[in-house]
């Protein structure tokens, strides 16, 4: 099946870079089960944080073997005070003092998000118990995003068994402006090539296709459409197309015959996060589509939300592409 090949070829891939991948939530036992499936795997380094006795004893109580995994207590690390000095001075600006500093860098998240920062670790996988507000938040205020990139949002990887797409914004914002809607069809197309090596041809989705209707949500795709075109001229990038003229190349032969994406869209940039949402969830529960993800993009490294009903094979998967896109 092609969702089986894609990701055990994305496994393979993660093998060959040797990244090293820092999971914070210890408490959780499936985070301990895909830590020893990723160290037995050679998928990549693990590190998880906690208390090491109390994480040792969880893990002989559930059979789990963590022989390789690091395992650090934030809260009596030798890189405390560094990252407590590093974090004030980011945040000093906005009236953190030092002890607060402190305590929060003795945060499983804050602490794992400093981590990627400071390079001691290459990705960040957590949520599978904290609420995607707080992983995004430590995600945020330690690593922030890449100068050009006005947005943090997500993608999903849609795997049909002939095809591949990338769903995006189905997670995160709630109501892009055109300049955001730009950011995230313009980082979606470059995940979508970094994790399976096709070319992306981005449609940016309305319910309309070329001028087929009139609306200022509609304007609001023209426009983002031709934000991104002049930002990043090398990608593929048409729009507004309705869904259908994106994916099946007769009706995107007849309703946009000028368009290098009609008919061959395989990254589908939805206008706002009711669209892409509902959208992904028909093609996963109606469609029968594989749903990798959300995949958290636009930070400058790899710092990964789960869903909080995830499974081991989730976070292992997660983990992978992280250390893909580190």
């Amino acid at each position: 099946m092609a969702e089986l090949q894609l990701l055990v070829d994305i496994k393979n891939k993660a093998k060959l870079k040797k990244r090293t991948v820092v999971l914070p939530e210890s408490h959780d036992e499936r985070v301990l089960y895909a830590a020893e499936k990723l160290t037995k795997e050679n998928i990549a380094s693990v590190i998880t944080l906690g208390n090491e006795t109390e994480v040792r004893e969880d893990a002989k109580r559930l059979g789990i073997n963590l022989t390789g995994v690091r395992i650090i207590d934030p809260a009596n690390a030798e890189s405390l005070s560094n990252f407590t000095n590093i974090f004030y001075n980011k945040r000093k600006h906005k009236g953190l003092t030092i002890e607060e500093a402190r305590e929060t860098m003795k945060k499983d998240l804050f602490f794992g998000a400093m981590m990627v920062n400071e390079q001691m670790a290459d990705a960040f996988v957590a949520g599978s118990t904290a609420s995607t507000g707080d992983v995004l938040r430590a995600a945020f205020q330690c690593v922030g995003m890449p100068e050009g990139i006005s947005i943090v949002s997500s993608f999903f990887l849609m795997i049909f068994p002939e095809r591949v797409f990338s769903f995006a914004d189905c997670a995160v914002v709630p109501n892009p402006d055109a300049s955001q809607l730009a950011d995230i069809a313009i980082t979606t197309a470059d995940n979508h090539k970094k994790l399976t090596g096709e070319d992306a041809y981005v449609a940016m989705l309305s319910f309309s296709t070329k001028g087929s209707a009139k609306h200022e949500l509609i304007d609001k795709v023209i426009e983002a459409t031709n934000i991104a075109k002049s930002k990043r001229p090398d990608l593929n990038i048409d729009g507004e197309l309705q869904f259908d003229a994106a994916i099946i190349d007769s009706i995107g032969k007849k309703k946009a015959p000028d368009s290098n994406v009609a008919g061959r869209a395989n990254v589908l940039v939805f206008p706002d996060l009711q669209a892409g949402n509902i959208g992904y969830k028909i093609a996963q529960r109606l469609g029968g589509a594989e749903a990798v993800g959300p995949v958290v993009q636009g930070l400058k490294k790899p710092l990964f939300d789960l869903s909080r009903g995830c499974s081991v094979d989730d976070i292992v998967n997660t983990a992978a592409i992280a250390c893909l896109m580190a």
